[in-house]
């Protein structure tokens, strides 16, 4: 199976961004750890700060199926919600924060609905889980 890993905003930043909110692990923690947890796993890694450059990446990625933490626009992004509905494949939605127990703003995603499930409070486990549910997906469509 060959999954896309897609982070949004500020996560580049992620080991010196807001410790006590999202921990001391950085994107190459993530994805070292990914790698080692799922061998048999095609992972590909896409980060960007820019919502068109996001929106490219999903159009593009021919994936079996996509984690996406899309940070911020999560709450903003009426066309990465169109994005995600036009591709047709599986995205599990993840949060490293538990965003129900942060600001109200947070509380409403633009693309819950068309994503499979969302992973929300658990740190950087929450990615492996997506994984996990994207390969338990894949098995009960076989």
């Amino acid at each position: 199976m060959r999954i896309a890993v897609v982070n949004g905003p500020n996560l580049n930043l992620l080991g010196t961004r807001e410790p006590n909110t999202y921990g001391s692990a950085t994107l190459a923690d993530l994805e070292q750890g990914l790698r080692s947890r799922f061998p048999a796993v095609e992972l590909a890694f896409f980060q960007s700060n820019h919502e068109g450059e996001l929106l490219d990446y999903l159009h593009r990625t021919g994936y079996d199926g996509i984690v996406l933490n899309a940070a911020a626009y999560t709450h903003t992004s009426i066309a990465l919600r169109d994005a995600i509905a036009a591709i047709k494949v599986p995205v599990v939605e993840v949060h490293l924060s538990n965003v129900h127990a942060r600001e109200e703003f947070r509380h409403h995603s633009m693309i819950s609905a068309v994503c499979v499930g969302v992973i929300s409070g658990f740190g950087m486990i929450g990615y492996e889980l997506a994984v996990r549910a994207l390969l338990e997906k894949e098995e009960e469509m076989k």
